[in-house]
């Protein structure tokens, strides 16, 4: 076998440009797939979403600061039941997403529920997460009332008390202000 010779070989001009082919093809079909992404991450969340029932379970919870907080003190606004655990990297993921939420949104009451942790851990998890909504701590009859035992469970509740819908997994923003409208 012998050396293309100069004229057989692309000129360094012409690798360039397939150079900067393949690099817009491989951007445009990255976009294409962080799309895709994106849209099929809500339903499947919604797939994997538990059986609830019409009406959302009631609850009565404390916060960090031991204040009771119970479920028909929101009636009339639609609120975000964000189920959560601070050793869940998923849940740790979307809490900036709650976060902005409950600071763009405050119609919108955001509770996030804890599966987990002592009042003093949850107090320093929202500390160092930055949590900008109220944390609850949740309750086994909470928790199976929602069918939450795959964490991050996300349920919308209505203005009427009704389930809206629910969401197993990590939230996007743009789902997350879609199903509270």
């Amino acid at each position: 076998m012998t050396d293309p010779s100069p004229a057989e070989s692309p000129a360094p001009s012409a690798w360039g440009s397939i150079r900067r082919h393949w690099a817009a093809k491989l951007v445009r079909d990255l976009l294409i797939g962080a799309v895709l992404f994106s849209l099929a991450l809500p339903v499947v969340g919604w797939l994997r979403a538990p059986d609830l029932p019409e009406v959302a379970p009631s609850f009565v919870l404390q916060d960090l600061n031991g204040k009771t907080v119970r479920l028909e003190d929101f009636r009339g606004q639609v609120v975000v039941l964000n189920f959560w655990a601070t050793w869940c990297g998923p849940c740790r993921a979307e809490i900036p997403t709650f976060s902005r939420f409950a600071q763009r949104h405050p119609e919108v009451p955001v509770l996030g529920i804890a599966v987990d942790g002592s009042r003093a851990q949850l107090r320093s998890a929202q500390k160092s997460m930055g949590i900008a909504y109220p944390i609850l701590l949740g309750d086994k009859a909470t928790v199976a009332a929602y069918g939450a035992s795959t964490l991050p469970t996300t349920v919308i509740v209505d203005e009427e008390g009704h389930i809206r819908t629910a969401h197993v997994g990590v939230m996007l923003p743009p789902h997350l202000w879609w199903v509270t409208r």
